[in-house]
């Protein structure tokens, strides 16, 4: 059915916005309002609390800057003096004290029983060292020795007590001992003197540098075929 409505303009009722266009453009309007403040929010606020703790991580990073720095430079010299200190103890491991070494010589002559076991004395103490580490001796000690005694078994008590083992452990065994008679006068004390060599080999301590690897030889190709 078709309605005219024939009253003047002025007696007409006027046309309302329905409740429900209402309602659903007041609330898209809400949920703007609220997805602008909220992104207004994380734009400042969260954003300038990022920023502040950012600059103020940078500050401790700068301030850390220079302590690391410095612990590097000390790890460095560190390492320098590990490898000094490791240099050091290598060699002090292949040389010997030869202050200890003479003292103990000295008492191995002195600690003779007043001429019961051995009365002997050197002279022409010297040392010789050689620096390859392929010799089977490092140097030797030399010395002639002299024995105040008719009994030639003195002189190898005396090579007998040498082989002591804080004396004799950077030598090789000593040889078998040999001399000559050299003064046979009553007359004089001791009335009778041998001579005999005094020859020590030094242990090589020092250890073998080790030999540059040869390069492989490549290996050759078989070719084969069937015919």
């Amino acid at each position: 059915m078709i309605r005219i409505n024939l009253l003047p303009e002025e007696h007409r009722r006027k046309s309302r916005t329905p409740v429900r266009v209402l309602g659903a453009v007041c609330a898209g309007v809400s949920v703007n309002a609220l997805v602008a403040a909220w992104y207004g929010w994380l734009a400042f606020g969260v954003g300038a609390e990022v920023e502040s703790e950012a600059a103020v991580l940078q500050t401790e990073l700068d301030g850390l800057g220079p302590q690391v720095s410095y612990f590097r430079a000390l790890d460095a010299e560190r390492r320098r003096f590990a490898g000094r200190e490791e240099t050091l103890a290598g060699i002090t491991k292949t040389r010997i004290n030869w202050t200890a070494k003479i003292d103990q010589l000295v008492t191995i002559v002195n600690n003779g029983g007043e001429g019961q076991r051995h009365f002997v004395w050197l002279d022409d103490l010297n040392v010789q060292q050689a620096s390859d580490a392929r010799a089977k001796s490092a140097g030797q000690l030399r010395a002639q020795g002299h024995s105040g005694s008719e009994h030639f078994a003195q002189v190898a008590n005396f090579l007998d007590d040498l082989e002591d083992e804080a004396f004799m452990k950077d030598f090789l065994p000593p040889s078998p001992p040999e001399g000559t008679q050299a003064q046979i006068d009553k007359e004089l004390e001791p009335a009778v003197v041998w001579n005999f060599p005094l020859k020590l080999e030094l242990k090589n301590t020092t250890p073998p540098k080790p030999e540059p690897k040869k390069p492989a030889k490549p290996a050759q190709s078989t070719e084969g075929g069937q015919k």
